[in-house]
């Protein structure tokens, strides 16, 4: 509670395409600030870190000794130049119950699919804490039509993906959103390669553990990232939990770097119940030592709400209309038995859970049961699923197939397929959630309106509808 990381890095010529952002090829000293006023007056501590060209000139700085539950603003000057002025807070004192957090999460902004807006009205909230629930970049090559021009191809290689991650951070909102408030990042398999799962590549391409390191390196390059979630080669621990007080604690969960392959035909798609693959008993999506370190978190927990964050549908979803039924084998449903210790989990430990989801490029909210199996079977938690910042363009507030896929999943109770993020605003006696979307991406400057307005009360996760307020 009494630290932060202050991120920033070093780029005269942002999209060379070298990666290395037009930076000299030596050690540059860069110095920091932190005041508990914008303008500095006040300032608390101050210091230096080295930017290294082999860390392509980034700098994360990791304090402690701040006052718990304080906002606080820094900045950095190097060369002569001083950067635009962050602001971050700390999180309150284990124990402290009347401070509550507003958080806001987001997932999927494909540069190319359109402008970030969502980033500036969520930064508009001025929120807690922002939670980035993976594909910050994609990988992609180029669009025939992009809505914008990336730099570079298809990132392959430790170059391309500083590049990729050196255009996004370059964008205005972007860096407004970043300004505001502190970010608790994971990844999904765009920030690497398109639905790779564990060591195994999705195609055939560059061996796909030098891709995997070169990704995870430039990952941690461009993220305010604690030291202990540096990655070694092609591997990095970036699961963690985040404490804010006595009213939750923030599991973040990395879905793809343990998972097994997926079910029976080892590609992402939909499966069917003759899929006996995805219902065997030592199938994981976190592989064991995550599954273990999360059920330690759950077991030990004395917050109010544990919120999971985490990259894919973790509630059972049928995707087929009528009689048959058809799962995705890239979510948990491809992976069952792994859901079940984790419902069990909660359900013994009488956990208020509640699901924190990106991946899927709309908005979604449902009940998660200890059994799908069993109709009856009362609910454990509550998943609430964000749409994209901009990938698949602008979208429909209802698609012609929602309805179906409604009817065909009783335990969802909302949907919206445009753009934008998740805003909650969360105490001890209750969890406020506002589904914030976007009319359009296509074009810069949209304003964000509430599509769906829910509370959730601790023992009793069942969503409750409230008014939408300023839709």
């Amino acid at each position: 509670p009494d630290g932060v990381v202050l991120w920033t890095r070093l780029a005269v010529e942002p999209l060379t395409p070298d990666g290395l952002g037009g930076m000299p090829g030596r050690a540059v000293e860069v110095q920091w600030q932190v005041a508990r006023d914008g303008c500095f007056r006040h300032v608390v501590r101050s210091g230096c870190e080295i930017a290294r060209p082999e860390g392509a000139h980034s700098v994360h700085v990791e304090l402690d000794g701040l006052d718990a539950g304080a906002e606080y603003f820094y900045r950095f000057r190097a060369e002569g130049e001083i950067s635009p002025v962050g602001r971050t807070r700390t999180a309150p004192l284990p124990g402290t119950r009347s401070t509550p957090l507003t958080l806001s999460f987001a997932s999927c902004a494909d540069y190319q699919a359109g402008w970030f807006t969502a980033y500036r009205r969520m930064a508009e909230d001025e929120p807690d804490l922002i939670a980035f629930l993976g594909d910050y970049v994609y990988e992609y090559g180029d669009y025939r039509h992009p809505v914008r021009d990336q730099a570079g191809g298809e990132c392959v290689d430790l170059a391309g993906y500083r590049l990729r991650h050196a255009q996004h951070k370059a964008d205005p909102d972007t860096q407004l959103a970043h300004a505001v408030a502190p970010w608790a990042v994971v990844w999904d398999d765009h920030d690497v390669a398109n639905a790779w799962a564990g060591e195994t590549a999705p195609e055939p391409g560059p061996p796909f553990q030098q891709r995997r390191a070169a990704a995870f390196r430039a990952y941690y390059e461009n993220m305010p990232l604690r030291r202990a979630q540096r990655p070694r080669g092609a591997a990095a621990r970036l699961y963690r939990s985040i404490r804010w007080g006595a009213v939750a604690n923030l599991h973040l969960l990395d879905t793809r770097q343990y998972r097994d392959l997926y079910a029976c035909t080892g590609r992402t798609g939909t499966i069917g119940p003759d899929c006996v693959e995805r219902l065997a008993p030592n199938r994981t999506i976190l592989g064991q030592e995550q599954e273990t370190w999360l059920d330690g978190e759950l077991k030990n927990s004395r917050a109010t709400w544990d919120l999971l964050g985490q990259q894919v549908f973790l509630m059972e979803m049928d995707w087929a209309n009528g009689p048959a039924k058809g799962y995705s084998n890239e979510g948990w449903d491809g992976y069952v038995a792994s859901r079940n210790r984790l419902t069990a989990a909660i359900d013994a430990y009488q956990r208020n859970a509640v699901v924190l989801t990106g991946d899927v490029h709309s908005h979604w909210a449902g009940h998660l049961r200890r059994d799908h199996r069993d109709p009856g079977s009362q609910p454990v938690a509550v998943e609430l699923v964000t749409t994209s910042v901009t990938s698949e363009g602008d979208g429909l507030d209802e698609y012609p197939d929602t309805r179906d896929l409604l009817r065909e999943n009783p335990h969802v109770t909302f949907f919206n397929g445009r753009r934008g993020y998740v805003r909650t605003t969360i105490t001890r006696s209750e969890m406020r959630v506002d589904f914030r979307s976007l009319p359009r991406v296509t074009e810069p400057g949209a304003a964000a309106y509430t599509s769906g307005s829910f509370v959730i009360e601790p023992g009793r996760p069942v969503l409750r509808p409230t008014s939408a307020g300023d839709r």
